[in-house]
């Protein structure tokens, strides 16, 4: 088995350190010792896109809360009209950096996309600019706010009711993560939504099995 090579990292606002590896041709990210993404298992994040994608207007305009590694971000493009317009909040510059760096070429150059614009801030800060008819969440490993501690204002019903005024009429949100929490589905009932709990593969037939949050505002 070829080496585990570090090849950067940074330190988040509560202390903690992300950092990227490559081992061989696969590239990971971890936040101190846990996993938080790896380049050779995306499918659940090509199904986020997919979900929080369903059903969109003409106008798409979509807020994503994470780039990770693109993927996401890559398969909303390829569902979204040419008139689209998607921001991407993404928190940690050395992320941005990495995408441009070592992941471009992995996810199809998304970041050159002429719909595309990146925010380096917090997605919570992006709410009350706009409205958006899809808003797709991918800041942790499900709503425990892994990478900071600050993200628990987005799980929590009154950030659910954030989120829900800043979408449109029959708007949806679709949450990304890695297992099944049935407290989280039912706070986003109580902001007001209608949820669907989907259940998708990271990688393949095989791959560990994610969850989606699809929620839909109801008016």
């Amino acid at each position: 088995m070829k080496p585990l090579l570090k090849l950067d990292e940074a330190l988040t606002p509560d202390g903690r350190r992300l950092i990227l590896y490559r081992r061989d041709s696969t590239f990971h990210i971890n936040v101190d010792n846990q996993q938080l993404m790896s380049s050779e298992r995306f499918g659940s994040e090509e199904a986020l896109a997919e979900l929080g994608c369903r059903g969109l207007g003409a106008e798409g305009r979509v807020l994503i809360g994470g780039l990770g590694m693109g993927f996401t971000l890559r398969a909303a493009l390829d569902r979204l009209p040419g008139s689209a317009r998607v921001v991407v909040a993404e928190v940690f510059p050395q992320v941005v950096a990495w995408n441009r760096q070592y992941f471009a070429a992995l996810a199809g150059c998304p970041l050159d996309d002429r719909r595309v614009k990146v925010e380096q801030q917090d997605v919570a800060e992006l709410l009350d600019r706009a409205r958006y008819e899809s808003i797709m969440l991918d800041v942790d490993n499900g709503p425990d706010a892994l990478t900071l501690d600050r993200n628990r204002r987005l799980y929590d019903v009154s950030g659910l009711r954030r989120i829900r005024g800043a979408l449109s009429n029959d708007g949806r949100l679709a949450v990304w993560s890695a297992a099944e929490d049935r407290g989280f589905a039912r706070r986003l009932r109580s902001a007001g939504f209608a949820v669907t709990v989907e259940r998708v593969r990271a990688q393949g037939r095989r791959g560990a099995r994610h969850v989606i949050f699809v929620a839909r505002r109801l008016d």
